[in-house]
């Protein structure tokens, strides 16, 4: 069997999901592993069984036994370090966002357009098997046009503090974080519309939550309860050009009684909830049913999620498949991300040509 070598960017918290989905792949060699914490790389090699251990991602990539990365880096790398992986002639799973800025997504498909290898951003969610199943009544046109969608992802005390809560390294906090996920989702189910405008706020009302008792919560490796840079919570109006709206909101912190994370769609024939549980919405001979699809997967199965995400990868890189997850919807959703920020800052809707 045809073997995909496969190097990892990044130790962190996040990578643990490609190593362990790598693992379990019979197509995959783990062949080398990179982070800037020496013992970290080490660590991750001796669990793995990894033999090539880099603290410097440009010494790994020259590594001609490399075929394909994962990168799992700090969000402000991401650029950098796709585009340094295309120009190695290694296929790419990168971590989402894309990118921290727009202007960086546009030079990634730049150096993709000449490149032959995948390149796939790492938009998980799309891989679940209740996003797979709402994804077959779509497409057969059971929720018909879906006009509008609303989408939370609320923590109550959530701020993982560390490089999340640098803006510098993550470019922002929820709404970049896991504001992203539900974003895409939506986007994605609805047909992945352009985006006309964008309103939206961000808030800095109570931090990182630091002082509160008696209630634990993750915290990144390098935490550190008196650096915090980025928004608590987020929301926003999307607007697209078929005439789709979509409204989202995202936190670290809220003063609510627990995390939510809901993501609905409305279309003319039937609507559908697809987290925490996957139900359909329709009507039949004028009366109302809630459709309740008989699968395994009733919440967002994150272990499941990244496998097939993995899967999927490996085969594009076997060209057995085209990634469902490319650089041009990268770009779409860094720039609703993007537009959010900055429609907040000047207090005004952002509109694209």
């Amino acid at each position: 069997m045809e073997k995909v070598r496969v190097g990892i960017i990044g130790a962190g918290s996040i990578s643990d999901m490609h190593f362990q989905s790598y693992i379990h792949h019979e197509a995959v060699e783990l062949v080398a592993v990179c982070d800037l914490n020496e013992a970290r790389a080490m660590a991750k090699a001796e669990q793995y069984k990894i033999e090539k251990i880099y603290t410097d991602y440009h010494e790994l990539l020259k590594n001609e036994d490399v075929d394909a990365v994962s990168i799992c880096t700090w969000n402000n790398s991401h650029a950098e370090i796709a585009i340094a992986a295309l120009e190695h002639n290694k296929h790419v799973l990168v971590e989402k966002p894309l990118s921290k800025t727009t202007e960086e997504a546009e030079k990634i498909r730049e150096v993709s357009r000449k490149s032959d290898k995948t390149l796939q951003v790492g938009f998980v969610r799309r891989f679940a098997t209740n996003t797979e199943v709402l994804k077959k009544f779509i497409d057969a046109g059971d929720l018909g046009e879906i006009y509008y969608a609303k989408a939370s992802s609320l923590r109550v005390l959530g701020n993982p503090g560390g490089w999340f809560s640098d803006v510098e390294r993550s470019g922002g906090g929820p709404l970049i974080d896991i504001g992203v996920h539900v974003i895409d989702i939506c986007w994605y189910l609805m047909g992945k519309p352009k985006v006309k405008s964008v309103s939206g706020t961000v808030y800095h009302k109570l931090g990182n939550r630091s002082n509160i008792e008696h209630k634990s919560f993750y915290q990144a490796a390098d935490y550190d309860p008196k650096q915090n840079s980025v928004e608590d919570l987020a929301n926003a109006l999307i607007k697209f050009e078929n005439g789709a709206t979509l409204m989202l909101d995202a936190s670290f912190a809220l003063h609510a009684k627990e995390d939510k994370t809901e993501v609905h769609l409305f279309g003319d024939k039937g609507g559908a909830m697809i987290e925490p549980e996957l139900n359909i919405f329709t009507e039949k001979h004028n009366i109302l049913l809630d459709l309740t699809p008989k699968i395994d997967a009733r919440t967002f199965d994150f272990e499941k999620g990244f496998q097939n995400e993995i899967d999927h990868f490996v085969a594009c890189c076997l060209e057995k498949e085209t990634t469902i997850s490319p650089v041009e919807d990268g770009i779409e959703i860094m720039k609703i991300l993007e537009a959010i920020y900055e429609s907040s800052r000047r207090g005004r809707e952002v509109r694209f040509n």
